[in-house]
């Protein structure tokens, strides 16, 4: 009988910072957390990669919309977990409210990240903002 077991020799990704203020920079954001996943052994499944893009975009869209405008999106990853933090100007936390189903004025991302996430910190900094950080399975 073979006891060998097979494990990850890999060496960990380098994590990932870009800084953007624009909506246009959300795709880019996207497309950044896609090739971050691209390149990480094992490959995640694919709805880690799904659950990924959801999470970044609603955070980065958030910054923008909330958070004073500009953010920092910070990826990382170990053998099992990826993950996501989001650094904006504003210390304030986000505000869970009630998804508007007809009037379109949102509501439905910080549930949505909650959901898709295992774990959810929020910390000060940097300066007088606040960094959201996020874990998802691998």
């Amino acid at each position: 009988m073979n006891d060998t077991k097979t494990t990850s020799t890999a060496a960990p990704r380098p994590p990932v910072v870009l800084e953007d203020d624009s909506l246009a920079g959300v795709l880019r954001a996207r497309q950044v957390a896609r090739a971050f996943l691209d390149c990480l052994t094992p490959s995640p499944d694919p709805e880690t990669t799904q659950s990924l893009a959801l999470v970044v975009s609603e955070l980065a869209t958030n910054a923008l919309r909330h958070g004073g405008g500009r953010y920092t999106l910070h990826l990382s990853a170990t053998t099992e977990a990826v993950d996501v933090a989001v650094s904006d100007l504003n210390p304030a936390h986000p505000r869970e409210r009630a998804p508007d189903l007809d009037g379109g004025s949102g509501g439905f991302g910080w549930h949505m990240v909650r959901h898709l996430t295992s774990k959810v910190t929020i910390t000060p900094g940097p300066g007088r903002g606040k960094t959201i950080h996020t874990r998802l399975p691998r």
